[in-house]
């Protein structure tokens, strides 16, 4: 006797009448997200290039999620909640950090078989990597101005920069926690200055941890961070020199040139330098 295949109302198997639910391509919106990929060319690995570009956008968006969430965490002193979602950021951007790996099979013989096809579309123009930086506390509005086509997008960024950043937020934190770290202004596109009162200020909670230890976690989790975004930033420097030397950028950047002297921008400098008075 041939038995039929059991539904999973029968016997509890698999699902495998879709007519009138919700499959799983049609919750991740898999024929949008699959569709998307459209490349300019014949080239065979462009799909690579598209496709390296769009994950890291994605997880980019989760990035900014999560940078968001925990800055309005530590605004309201939950910091247990802040601590999950920093750490979620840095394990994202270690995602992001292995994608060079993958892009770093493609040859310069490889890329230039597509690169005119690129046109002036350049990676500098990442509206999400933008507001990564301001969100930590990189905060230039002069870098709104690639996206001045795109006045949603302006929008956007410009609301992150008439917000606290994320590290205004941890400043915040130490003043609301007895510490003197001064006058915080906080504007749009308002970079703040690095201060002695703020190093001093985590130089007494690392010279203590027991006595601060959720600023002392807090202070890690930050560092965590930032170490994370160096690493993917200089992974992107040796990714682009090499597969294209010191040719300049197709979105007309200096290439190489400008990406090494991202190398130098600092998110959390207090952070940094008070290791050398501990």
């Amino acid at each position: 006797m041939t038995e039929k295949p059991s539904d999973a109302g029968d016997a509890g198997g698999p699902e495998t009448d879709f007519a009138d639910k919700m499959a799983y391509g049609d919750y991740l919106r898999l024929d949008l997200i699959l569709g998307a990929q459209e490349p300019r060319s014949t080239a065979h690995d462009e799909l690579l290039f598209i496709i390296q570009h769009q994950t890291s956008e994605l997880w980019m968006k989760l990035a900014v999620h999560e940078l968001e969430s925990a800055r309005d965490a530590i605004a309201g002193d939950q910091l247990a909640h802040a601590f999950k979602m920093l750490a979620r950021v840095a394990r994202i951007l270690e995602q992001l950090n292995n994608a060079w790996d993958v892009l770093r099979t493609l040859t310069p013989s490889e890329y230039t078989e597509f690169r005119e096809d690129l046109g002036q579309s350049s990676g500098f123009q990442s509206h999400q990597y933008r507001a990564i930086e301001f969100l930590c506390g990189n905060r230039n509005a002069a870098m709104l101005k690639p996206h001045a086509h795109r006045p949603g997008i302006v929008g956007e960024l410009q609301a992150i920069l008439a917000r606290p950043s994320l590290y205004d937020e941890a400043v915040r934190l130490l003043g609301r926690s007895g510490f003197d770290v001064g006058e915080e202004r906080v504007g749009l596109a308002d970079q703040r200055e690095e201060s002695p009162k703020v190093q001093a200020a985590w130089r007494a909670v690392y010279q203590a941890p027991e006595q601060h230890w959720p600023l002392y976690e807090l202070a890690e989790k930050l560092v965590d961070l930032e170490d994370y975004f160096r690493r993917w930033r200089f992974n992107h420097v040796t990714t682009v020199e090499r597969v294209i030397g010191l040719k300049r950028g197709t979105g007309g950047t200096q290439g190489v040139a400008y990406l090494r002297r991202m190398l130098e921008v600092e998110l959390f400098p207090e952070l940094w330098h008070v290791r050398t008075e501990l």
